[in-house]
C-alpha cells in the first residue's frame, strides 16, 4: 500500500487548493477512502471520506459546506477541492482508506494564513 500527497502550500485566507493522492499496491476502486489532517501534537482528524463508488461521502463538520472529496478509479486517485480556507484548516493532510491502513504517507502541508 502506498500513498502519495501532493498541491499542498501557502495560502491566504478565502482562498482554493486542491490535493491530490496517489495510491498504489491495492485495488483502489474496491476500497473507501479518506482525506485525514493533523497538526503537530494534536489527534488526527476525519476531514473527507468517500466510497468505493463514490455513493457515500461524509465530511467533518469544520469543513462541510467548503471541501469536496471526490475520486478517480481509472486514476486511482483521490482529490480533495479546498474553498474559503481559513487558518483553522493549517495541517498536515494525509489520505488513507476508510479504515486506515497502519501505513501513511508523507502528507502533504497546508498553510492558511495571510
Amino acid at each position: 500500500v502506498q500513498f502519495v500527497e501532493s498541491g499542498g502550500g501557502l495560502v491566504q485566507p478565502g482562498g482554493s487548493l486542491r490535493l491530490s493522492c496517489a495510491a498504489s499496491g491495492f485495488t483502489f476502486s474496491g476500497f473507501g477512502m479518506k482525506w485525514y489532517r493533523q497538526v503537530p501534537e494534536k489527534q488526527r482528524e476525519m476531514v473527507a471520506g468517500i466510497s468505493s463508488r463514490g455513493t457515500n461521502i461524509v465530511y467533518g463538520t469544520s469543513v462541510k459546506g467548503r471541501f469536496t472529496v471526490s475520486r478517480d478509479n481509472a486514476k486511482n486517485t483521490l482529490y480533495l477541492q479546498m474553498n474559503n480556507l481559513k487558518p483553522e484548516d493549517t495541517a498536515r493532510y494525509y489520505c488513507n482508506l476508510w479504515t486506515p491502513a497502519n501505513y501513511w504517507g508523507q502528507g502533504t502541508q497546508v498553510t492558511v494564513s495571510s
